[in-house]
């Protein structure tokens, strides 16, 4: 009896890998394909994507529910390099490469502008992601730059975004990445003025 259960569970492990692998490349596809064109047939997107008009249905059941999980889906990411980046590098070198995923993540959501307003433009469609994960991301960035000492004081998750604002202004169709990048080491550079230095503890 216990055989017969262990080898359901090993006969369900490769579906839900697959299943999952379906997920994420139909999410892969619709990125590219709803940048492009926010009226891009769910048809097209499931082709390109290798699935079954059945499996993309079971997985989003209509345009609202495939945009909004899009957006979920880039924020979760952005949100979680947060911690894998400060297990990785110095804290100020986590915090300036989690602004550039920021950045082109402000890009997709950007290219998906239209599609979004189309999705949640009814009075009972689905509300819009809030951004609190994104804004506890970097709290723990920044709590972590200011208890080495490496940049200025006091700086909230809120300072932060309001000094990135000028990503919002960037074309996502244009050469956009060199244009952030000197944005973003020029908010770099003003976190770091007036940085007490590295503490005592940390040498």
């Amino acid at each position: 009896m216990g055989g017969h259960k262990d080898a359901s569970r090993c006969a369900e492990t490769p579906q839900r890998a697959d299943a999952q692998r379906n997920r994420e490349r139909i999410l892969a596809v619709a990125v590219t394909e709803l940048t492009r064109s926010a009226d891009t047939p769910l048809s097209v997107i499931a082709k390109k994507a290798g699935v079954g008009q059945g499996t993309f249905y079971r997985n989003f059941p209509s345009r609202e529910a495939l945009v909004m999980e899009i957006y979920r889906h880039e924020m979760r990411q952005v949100a979680d390099s947060a911690d894998q980046l400060l297990g990785r590098r110095e804290p100020d070198r986590a915090l300036r490469e989690w602004m550039d995923r920021l950045a082109r993540f402000s890009m997709t959501k950007a290219g998906l502008a239209d599609a979004i307003r189309q999705a949640t433009s009814s009075p009972d469609g689905p509300a819009k992601p809030g951004h609190d994960t994104l804004l506890q991301a970097a709290d723990r960035l920044l709590q972590a730059c200011e208890e080495t000492g490496v940049i200025r004081p006091g700086v909230t998750s809120e300072d932060l975004i309001l000094a990135i604002g000028g990503l919002w202004q960037l074309d996502p169709a244009s050469d956009w990445q060199p244009r952030a990048a000197r944005l973003l080491d020029l908010v770099m550079d003003g976190l770091r003025v007036g940085a007490p230095g590295r503490k005592a503890t940390d040498a």
